[in-house]
């Protein structure tokens, strides 16, 4: 097992899992970490708040750009009790943090019933193949968002 800075904030991600399975929620917790302090914790608040996307990873991610005024997470670290999913990696893509690290990996999940193996197998393969449909319609709008966007001088880019 290798060390780095963020190994001790592992710990804290740990106990946060575990004392959200005592109670009733899942076994994930994360840490949003810049600086070397602590700037969010999260846990699994799925079956809780009947939300699919409320993973610990992205709770913290969520309490993190509240807490310092900004939907970008520079500088910062996601640590995370296990291997993030795709819709969390993918979170943490968004909110540009510099580092993810994390504990069990997606195989131990797995163990655990929570095997999203299925969704990074199933991203590699073409999307005429999945089972459930994601196809595009079409319109004469498309575009007009995004027009709409790029015209805005104030817009605030991503």
């Amino acid at each position: 097992m290798t060390t780095s800075p963020e190994a001790r904030f592992l710990l804290d991600a740990i106990a946060l899992a575990t004392a959200n399975v005592a109670e009733g929620g899942g076994p994930f917790g994360a840490v949003v970490v810049r600086a070397g302090e602590v700037i969010a914790t999260g846990t699994n608040q799925v079956t809780p708040s009947l939300d699919p996307t409320a993973h610990a990873e992205v709770v913290a991610i969520r309490a993190a750009c509240r807490a310092i005024g900004d939907f970008r997470l520079h500088g910062c670290v996601l640590v995370s009790s296990c291997e993030p999913c795709p819709l969390c990696l993918s979170a943490a893509l968004w909110a540009r943090v510099d580092r993810v690290v994390y504990a069990a990996d997606r195989h131990d999940a797995a163990k655990a019933g929570f095997d999203d193996r299925e969704f990074y197998d199933l991203f590699a393969t073409p999307r005429e193949r999945w089972s459930m449909p994601v196809d595009r319609i079409g319109t004469t709008e498309d575009t007009a968002p995004f027009e709409a966007w790029t015209a805005r001088a104030d817009r605030v880019d991503y």
